[in-house]
């Protein structure tokens, strides 16, 4: 696990990506964006003195989940998210763990994601740009907070995840979580895909690193995430006959009947301090949308129904593995 601030190479690429015109206009931006976060950082670091104690405020969980297209048979990219809520309006305790669980007969292995992986060394020292874009294997968004004394300081961060080489027999991800503001840093976690009971077909264990902010203060709590794993907005690339061919990789497959309840997804969030949460959702299928079509109205088919749960004590921990 590898928090580091930017490199200027890779600040000065994501500037150009953010901020369009010339390179003046990006370096104003960019000057902009490092006072703003320097006067935020310094009205924060006053609060230090009246830091409140931490509380035993319980922590609850959703989860959200959805197939799109949804395509029984198909080929899909999974769409997943979570929302972490603590009570009194204080944010949750800072994140060390998720493992997402996902259901049995969906073709995670055999889908076209990860034909080439990246390390976490080659993102450490170029940024996503250092790997290969074969190796992309879907994309997201994190919001973080942080609490100084009476405010909230939040901030969103991009996240890709690649495909990374093997770990025994089993496949592993890389997560590159792209701070912008206030807060200029990139921080690097990795996945593994494992085995799960049934009625799941296997679980994706994610390491979450402590991220500081200031020297003292509390570390970065996560407050909701959204990603992707598979085809959508991933684009591949492939050389034959002295041509370069973009092609999009095939997805998730889809079994071709749909389970009786459905398809279930769990998770399970293990908090600093040995804390836990756990939610549940489930994507509503029905047989005669094989060919695929919208669910329930939404103009996106499949969307999970969740079920939030509180997080448990250490001593009431019981992980099922």
């Amino acid at each position: 696990m590898i928090s580091r601030p930017r490199t200027a190479a890779w600040r000065h690429r994501r500037q150009a990506l953010l901020v369009g015109g010339s390179a003046a206009p990006r370096r104003r931006a960019g000057c902009e964006a490092i006072i703003a976060a320097a006067a935020t950082l310094a009205a924060a670091a006053a609060a230090l003195l009246c830091w409140p104690a931490p509380s035993g405020a319980v922590t609850t969980a959703a989860l959200s989940a959805s197939f799109h297209p949804y395509r029984l048979g198909g080929r899909s990219t999974l769409q997943f998210g979570f929302e972490l809520r603590a009570e009194s309006g204080q944010i949750p305790p800072p994140l060390t763990e998720v493992e997402l669980r996902y259901p049995a007969d969906i073709g995670v292995y055999n889908s076209e994601l990860g034909l080439a992986s990246c390390t976490a060394g080659a993102l450490e020292s170029g940024g996503p740009g250092a790997c290969p874009a074969d190796s992309v294997m879907g994309y997201g968004v994190v919001h973080t907070g942080v609490r100084l004394g009476s405010t909230t300081v939040d901030e969103s961060s991009l996240i890709t995840v690649f495909r990374a080489p093997y770990e025994g027999r089993h496949l592993a991800l890389l997560f590159f979580a792209e701070g912008r503001e206030p807060v200029l840093t990139d921080v690097i976690f990795p996945g593994l895909l494992l085995p799960a009971p049934e009625p799941f077909g296997g679980r994706v264990s994610i390491g979450v690193p402590l991220v500081e902010t200031l020297p003292g203060a509390p570390y970065v709590s996560v407050l909701r995430l959204h990603a992707t794993l598979g085809p959508e907005n991933v684009t591949y690339f492939k050389r034959a006959g002295g041509i370069t061919f973009a092609f999009q990789p095939r997805g998730i497959e889809l079994p071709r009947r749909c389970p009786r309840a459905g398809f279930p997804f769990a998770a399970s969030f293990t908090f600093s301090g040995g804390t836990r949460a756990l939610a549940h959702t489930t994507v509503q299928c029905r047989e005669g949308q094989a060919e695929g079509g919208a669910e329930r109205g939404r103009g996106r088919a499949g969307p999970g129904r969740s079920r939030a749960g509180r997080a448990r004590s250490p001593a009431g921990r019981g992980r099922s593995r």
